[in-house]
């Protein structure tokens, strides 16, 4: 027999890891602010559905939430029914939402005061990822919530680490976004330059990415990039929302973030063309209408 435990939020990300969960023997309950996604999960996954994040949560012992913002967490964690609510003391809040450590720190604190436990656990791997259950988890927190939660994320991870204490995920989860900024900047440089001097991208990239230059977006972004197709993957919105926590975060701890701070100036100038939910690899397009103009 699985667990039982709750799942709130059943966006791009949540509805597949909710049902991973359930098809690995747990009883899942989940809420959805739109419930005719929760229903179409009930029908596709079975487990049950509930009005509220408290309904949800309670006799859980483990809820999973996976939102939008801070805002959003704040919402179904401590709102008018929210989770906080519901549960029972000794279970644990998992958040895989993308948000700050401040805000973890905050639920981390109040979950310990009513006997709960608390892990910031944000993901990494795209709704494929998602999908696949192949998903990256870093998380905060404590290690007894971790080795209780961590054998239920692995429904849909391939790798789920402990990196410290309350807030540590979410850190690390900026350090992985920080590192993605740069690396899709260069990549969308590397193959406007591979076509303005007539060279098949394709072929370059096949020999590249074998070498040194190698990275994930390379391996399963560049057909997309060339071909100027950008309906798909992270959206540039998501990205500057994330990429607005590392910064603020980055003020308070006296990281310097430079390349991190251009990128995102350059990804405001894609939304300014429209590409607010073009996938974050959309950072070509913009070198490409820089280019047309000259």
């Amino acid at each position: 027999m699985g667990e039982r435990v709750a799942f709130i939020g059943l966006g791009v990300m949540g509805y597949p890891m909710a049902g991973h969960l359930q098809r690995a023997g747990n009883q899942v309950t989940v809420f959805n602010r739109t419930a005719s996604k929760a229903e179409k999960w009930v029908g596709e996954f079975g487990g049950s559905m509930t009005s509220s994040p408290a309904g949800a949560a309670k006799g859980a012992s483990i809820v999973f939430a996976c939102v939008g913002n801070d805002d959003d967490v704040r919402e179904i964690a401590l709102g008018d029914g929210g989770a906080f609510e519901g549960m029972d003391p000794g279970a644990i809040f998992v958040d895989h939402t993308t948000a700050s450590a401040g805000l973890a720190r905050e639920l981390g604190g109040i979950a310990r005061r009513q006997g709960c436990g608390f892990l910031d656990a944000p993901v990494s791997g795209g709704e494929a990822g998602a999908e696949n259950g192949t998903l990256t988890v870093m998380a905060g927190g404590e290690q007894a919530d971790f080795d209780r939660a961590a054998p239920v994320i692995e429904a849909y991870a391939r790798m789920c680490r402990l990196l410290g204490p309350v807030g540590a995920g979410q850190l690390t989860k900026m350090v992985n976004q920080i590192c993605i900024a740069g690396v899709v900047q260069g990549l969308s440089e590397g193959l406007h330059f591979a076509k303005a001097v007539g060279l098949d991208g394709r072929a370059v990239v096949e020999v590249i990415s074998k070498g040194a230059a190698q990275s994930w977006q390379m391996e399963n972004r560049f057909e997309t990039m060339l071909d100027g197709e950008f309906d798909h993957g992270f959206a540039v919105d998501w990205m500057r929302k994330d990429l607005a926590i590392c910064l603020d975060e980055a003020r308070r701890n006296g990281a310097h973030l430079p390349l991190a701070a251009l990128v995102d100036q350059f990804y405001s100038e894609v939304q300014a063309m429209g590409g607010s939910r073009w996938d974050t690899s959309s950072l070509i397009a913009r070198l490409e209408a820089m280019g047309a103009k000259t």
